[in-house]
């Protein structure tokens, strides 16, 4: 499902369009969804928790928040480079999709904040309170825009520019330009 969603659009999409895909017959679709609707939620779910796994193993091993972030950034960016269509599916398709769909981004986004808005515990700098949920409306509104512009790679390209937007409310200007030169920490 997420594959044709990804190459046709949700509205496009039919639920042939995703039994070619998978190789399955009519009836073996219907005896695990109800409709076309109940299989892309259920596909956004499995495609959600497969980039945050990504996104996870990216992170492993970072000990600071930055560090976790950065490579989490990384995992998202590397997994769309090699799954822009997946990427475009489950970012970009799921208003048309409705608000079952947009409810399961908006649960995402919000998990994604929570451990944005993290910073404070490594930062002096008092962020505004709306910083991580404004941070992650940002860097999906790029992704949005590259996704729906059909870009198929130079998302890893993105990262030292997320990250600039992502440390300068919690950690300042001077912070935010290392990250923007690739100066680590």
């Amino acid at each position: 499902m997420l594959e044709s969603v990804g190459k046709h659009g949700y509205e496009q999409t039919t639920v042939q369009d995703a039994l070619d895909a998978a190789g399955l017959y009519r009836q073996a679709f219907y005896d695990s969804f109800e409709d076309k609707e109940d299989c892309y939620l259920q596909a956004l779910d499995a495609g959600s928790a497969w980039i945050e796994l990504a996104m996870r193993e990216a992170a492993a091993g970072a000990s600071t928040w930055r560090g976790q972030l950065r490579g989490a950034l990384a995992g998202l960016l590397g997994f769309l480079d090699e799954q822009p269509e997946i990427g475009r599916a489950l970012l970009v398709e799921v208003h048309a999709a409705g608000p079952k769909a947009v409810g399961k981004r908006t649960e995402a986004m919000e998990r994604a904040a929570g451990l944005i808005d993290r910073a404070r515990e490594e930062s002096d700098d008092p962020a505004p309170a709306i910083s991580a949920e404004a941070i992650v409306a940002g860097i999906l509104a790029v992704l949005h825009a590259r996704l729906s512009a059909d870009r198929k790679d130079g998302y890893a390209q993105l990262l030292p520019e997320l990250m600039y937007l992502a440390v300068l409310p919690y950690f300042g200007a001077d912070e935010a330009a290392a990250e923007l030169r690739g100066e680590t920490r």
